[in-house]
C-alpha cells in the first residue's frame, strides 16, 4: 500500500504485511493512549479495538492528541475511530465507548466474533484474539484488573505508568514493570499485582525523573457519569506536558 511505502522500505514489505494483519486492543484514549493510537495507525496496522467512556473537555487540549476545539462534548472512541479511517480507510476499528471492567474482558481480548451490549449500546463484534494490549488507564483498580486478566491470559501488555509531573525526555525508559525504579505509580501497581499472583513479563513504558507531588490515581471504579460531574468532590489535578506523554 502506497500510503505506508516509506515504511516498508525501512522494515520490508513482509512487516509491513504483518502489521497489517494484527489487532491492538487500546484501552485508555486520553494523552498517552492517543498518541499511540496516532502511531500505530501510521505504521499500518489493520485491526483496533478501542475503549474509553470519556468525552473530550477543554483541559484536555494542551496534551490531547484527540482534543480540538471542534472535537469538545465527544466520545474519544468515536473522534479516535474516525481519525484511524482517515489515515488507513481499509482499518477495521471496533469503538466502544464504555468504562473498562472485568465484565467485558473476555469479550475484549479473548472471544471469537461476537457482538455485545455496553451500557445499552450495540456494539460490533470484536474481530479476534487480540495480538497486543495497551494499557494507558489513569484509574488504579480497572488498570491492576486489565493487567491482571492480560497477565493470566499471556496477552503480550505495554503498559504506561506516571507520565504526568514530568518535564525531562532523557529520562523516560521502558522495561519489565517489575524492574521499574522511581515512579512512585509504578511501585503501587508492582506492589498490587504481586498480592494477586501475577509476575514478570508485562512491558511498562516509565519516566526515573523525581517528583515532588505523588500523583494517586482514583481507585474506586468510577462510572462516566461520576467522572464527568465529580460528584462535588475535589479532583486531584495536576500539571502535565504534552511533549512527554506524546513520548510515553
Amino acid at each position: 500500500m502506497e500510503r505506508f511505502s516509506r515504511t516498508a522500505r525501512l522494515i520490508g514489505n513482509d512487516k509491513q504485511q504483518t502489521l497489517t494483519g494484527k489487532r491492538v486492543t487500546l484501552v485508555g484514549l486520553g494523552a498517552v493512549g492517543g498518541y499511540a493510537l496516532e502511531a500505530l495507525a501510521r505504521s499500518g496496522v489493520g485491526n483496533f479495538v478501542l475503549v474509553d467512556f470519556d468525552r473530550v473537555n477543554l483541559t484536555n487540549i494542551n496534551r490531547q492528541i484527540l482534543a480540538l476545539d471542534s472535537t469538545i462534548g465527544s466520545y474519544k472512541v468515536d473522534i479516535a475511530r474516525k481519525r484511524v479511517l482517515d489515515i488507513n480507510p481499509e482499518a477495521r476499528v471496533v469503538a466502544i465507548p464504555a468504562f473498562a471492567h472485568s465484565e467485558l474482558f473476555d469479550w475484549l481480548l479473548d472471544s471469537g466474533p461476537r457482538s455485545v451490549e455496553v451500557q445499552h449500546l450495540a456494539v460490533p463484534p470484536v474481530l479476534e484474539k487480540t495480538d497486543v494490549l495497551i494499557d494507558a488507564i489513569d484509574s488504579l483498580n480497572p488498570k491492576l484488573a486489565l493487567l491482571e486478566y492480560a497477565w493470566h491470559k499471556g496477552i503480550p501488555t505495554f503498559s504506561s505508568m506516571g507520565a504526568a509531573m514530568r518535564t525531562n525526555p532523557a529520562l523516560l525508559t521502558h522495561g519489565e514493570l517489575f524492574e521499574t525504579k522511581g515512579c512512585p505509580l509504578a511501585r503501587r501497581i508492582r506492589q498490587n499485582l504481586r498480592r494477586r499472583g501475577v509476575g514478570e513479563g508485562i512491558k511498562a513504558v516509565y519516566s526515573t525523573e523525581e517528583v515532588t507531588f505523588e500523583y494517586r490515581p482514583p481507585e474506586e471504579d468510577e462510572s462516566p457519569q461520576e467522572r464527568e460531574s465529580d460528584r462535588g468532590r475535589e479532583r486531584n489535578v495536576i500539571g502535565s506536558l504534552p511533549t512527554l506523554t506524546g513520548m510515553f
